[in-house]
């Protein structure tokens, strides 16, 4: 029987949702793992909407349940509804919608809080020991929730300006975490608290390579389920 995987999304769209790239490429890692995916997203107001074609904000008011429901094909369910023991793992897909509105890193990095049932999801996962995998800007939400984590966003400095937000990994460590360095087709394990993680777009890649890395996450989810 295939691992049961509860997968949160945070809206539909790189600067004020879920990257879709990496949506996609967890489902589709998901798939071919046997995995019974079911979607989630918090059922709230994004902080912001943006014109992705502009790359600017507008005054449109969306919900992250709703516009989350446009990569879950419809077949999605609010957040607060999830019950961590009807799963084996959760992952958590990047983009800024992450650190918009699953918590509020975008803004207050880490003095950012985390939004209830992003928490609660976090935290009944962890105390069940059960995997949790986060890519992209994601494991930001681990290392806030818990304390001396293992995590990676890529690299700590910006090599060869592949990574540009490299300054995160700082403040991942000011936040008692431990960031480790990995490439993009690489994720971390960290053993002890079953978190896996791996950069995706916090490196500039080609879109196969950060499809690999996410690949990586999700086989070692899956493993550790």
């Amino acid at each position: 029987m295939g691992k049961r995987v509860a997968l949160v999304l945070a809206g539909c769209g790189v600067f004020d949702g879920s990257e879709i790239h990496e949506a996609s490429a967890a489902l589709v890692h998901l798939s071919r793992g046997g995995a019974e995916v079911k979607i989630f997203a918090p059922n709230i107001e994004q902080r912001d909407v943006v014109n992705h074609l502009k790359g600017s904000p507008t005054e449109e008011k969306r919900n992250v349940l709703v516009e989350s429901a446009r990569l879950a094909r419809g077949n999605i369910q609010d957040l607060a509804e999830l019950k961590a023991d009807e799963f084996d793992a959760v992952i958590f897909p990047g983009g800024f919608g992450v650190a918009k509105n699953l918590c509020s890193w975008a803004v207050d990095g880490k003095n950012c809080t985390v939004n209830e049932h992003v928490n609660a999801t976090l935290q009944a996962f962890h105390s069940a020991k059960k995997p949790i995998g986060l890519c992209c800007i994601s494991p930001v939400l681990a290392a806030k929730v818990f304390p001396g984590c293992e995590v990676t966003v890529g690299q700590d400095k910006n090599v060869d300006g592949r990574f540009p937000d490299a300054e995160t990994a700082s403040a991942i460590a000011e936040l008692g975490c431990k960031h480790i360095c990995k490439n993009v087709n690489e994720s971390h394990v960290d053993k002890a608290n079953k978190i896996v993680t791996t950069c995706a777009f916090m490196c500039k890649a080609p879109l196969h390579e950060i499809f690999d890395g996410i690949g990586t996450m999700v086989q070692e989810v899956l493993k550790l389920a």
